[in-house]
């Protein structure tokens, strides 16, 4: 990447992180925080509030995908952070469950993920952008893995109404970041223009779509259940941090060279079966994790799996779909985002009605799924060679 491309990237992929932050930081604690709430003592209800975020961000991932086709991403971008701010500022001020699910429900409505990862597209340069789309998604592994490390000691210092109003204090700071440092693109409507019904329908996407939201739906399934498993398994709320600190940064490390050699020998399809493959053995390892150490082998398992995938995804779908990128996208993100509340809901019911192991059962059974749909994935087209270090970033 030149300069330009790597401090656009950057800027946005922090944008981008602080957003699902706002989603992931209150993962690790609400299940237990929720218990002491009105309503908390039903699984599904807590599920509910927590979910309402991506349930209400789901219905708006299209539209503002496509809006930001048509006016530009910066508008979109800037609107979609204030009512993160908005949100976060009502959630902070109540503390029952239906509060909570309206203040979640607001941050949700500015779903701005794709209009993200189109202006990271528009940026870039053909050959350079699934690196810089990688880095984006590499965005929400890493928001998700802090979100488990600092969410503990934070609840510990701040409580949960502390931890939301930080969120809307760092949705300000991106605002900043959207307005002066990020620059504005030209808006190119495509010169054919695809339908929706086209872009959905299209194999190669479709999978994608598919993968997405099994991949948040067990996520967040998973992760209503961990936290009440590590404490049966004797470790307090506040010590979570000590198991997912070296879990998250050896899965890190793990990822790097897998990452590398998939995009380096035009193997992206293996590398996406093998982390399929990773996150189907963690859950048989979840249902018979006693001991902290089980638990800590199948979050790394987990981790490996869901990260090196929270890369190569959106830099598929980047490659995949070289129309009306916002649009496109924003069906990414809207099965995402449906995949998350389902998840959440679900995760709840299950649960609440048949017990912990039932969660892991159900997770192997879609990811089973998924592994026999991308079986007949293909790899994407070839990048072009790289253009003259200086060159202008195609919106291609």
């Amino acid at each position: 990447m030149n300069p330009s491309e790597l401090r656009s990237t950057l800027a946005l992929a922090g944008i981008f992180g602080l957003r699902m932050l706002g989603l992931f930081l209150i993962l690790p604690v609400f299940s237990l925080h929720a218990r002491d709430l009105p309503g908390g003592e039903h699984a599904f209800w807590v599920g509910l509030s927590l979910g309402m975020f991506n349930i209400v961000q789901a219905f708006f991932h299209i539209p503002l995908g496509a809006l930001s086709d048509r006016i530009g991403r910066k508008p979109v971008v800037v609107w979609g952070l204030g009512l993160f701010v908005v949100g976060a500022i009502i959630a902070s001020s109540h503390d029952d469950l239906l509060w909570i699910g309206i203040g979640r429900g607001i941050m949700g409505a500015g779903a701005i993920s794709a209009a993200i990862s189109a202006w990271v597209a528009d940026l870039t340069r053909e050959q350079v952008r699934t690196v810089a789309m990688a880095i984006v998604g590499g965005s929400i592994a890493l928001s998700f893995a802090l979100s488990l490390v600092i969410a503990a000691p934070i609840y510990r210092l701040i409580n949960l109404n502390g931890m939301f109003m930080l969120l809307a204090v760092m949705g300000f700071i991106a605002i900043l970041a959207a307005i002066f440092v990020v620059p504005s693109t030209p808006i190119k409507p495509p010169s054919q223009p695809v339908s929706l019904i086209q872009i959905f329908l299209r194999p190669e996407l479709a999978r994608l779509n598919i993968g997405v939201f099994i991949l948040n739906a067990t996520q967040v399934a998973m992760f209503f259940v961990v936290p009440r498993l590590l404490v049966q398994a004797g470790f307090p709320l506040a010590d979570h941090w000590i198991v997912y600190l070296p879990v998250v940064l050896i899965s890190f490390i793990l990822i790097a060279p897998l990452l590398i050699y998939g995009e380096k020998k035009q193997c992206l399809r293996i590398s996406v079966l093998l982390s399929i493959g990773f996150l189907l053995i963690s859950q048989f390892i979840f249902i018979e994790a006693v001991t902290v150490l089980m638990i800590a082998l199948a979050l790394l398992t987990y981790f490996v799996g869901f990260n090196l995938l929270e890369a190569l995804q959106p830099a598929l779908v980047s490659r995949w779909a070289k129309e009306s990128k916002g649009a496109a996208l924003g069906i990414y993100n809207t099965t995402q985002s449906i995949g998350l509340f389902a998840g959440a809901a679900i995760g709840g019911w299950i649960t609440e009605h048949h017990g912990e192991h039932a969660v892991f059962i159900l997770g192997g059974a879609l990811l089973i799924g998924w592994l026999i749909i991308a079986w007949s994935m293909q790899e994407p087209p070839a990048k072009p060679k790289k253009s003259p270090l200086g060159s202008v970033p195609s919106s291609s």
